[in-house]
């Protein structure tokens, strides 16, 4: 499939796709007249892409995930990539941690400033 359709059926950009391509995540052919050519199986790999990377790995990361991938979403056990995903998981929770106290202190700040006497204008 070209790219134009690729990136019809998966909602991406075909600058986007080239950029997948480019780092290592996604594999074409090239055809006779030099567009590149995506088996069918390219269009579960970019949904793949683009939810890894929604869950925060990074392009490097995904790279050694994918050939861990199962067609059903999940993943084999591959050397190595549990580990890195356990540390990202890790990462996100701390971070989801400092989110929701972040949150919890500007909640606290709004209620404050509601609850308080309105200031004085000046005349």
């Amino acid at each position: 499939m070209l790219i134009g359709l690729l990136a019809k059926r998966t909602g991406t950009s075909e600058r986007l796709l080239r950029y997948y391509e480019n780092v290592g995540l996604l594999a074409s052919n090239r055809r006779a007249n030099g567009y590149r050519d995506y088996d069918d199986e390219a269009e579960r790999t970019v949904g793949q892409i683009r939810a890894l990377l929604a869950a925060g790995l990074s392009t490097s990361l995904i790279r050694q995930v994918l050939p861990c991938a199962r067609a059903d979403g999940s993943l084999r056990p591959c050397p190595g990539v549990l580990d890195k995903l356990r540390t990202q998981l890790t990462h996100l929770d701390r971070r989801a941690d400092e989110l929701a106290q972040a949150r919890l202190t500007l909640q606290r700040a709004i209620a404050a400033a509601e609850h308080a006497e309105p200031a004085a204008t000046a005349e």
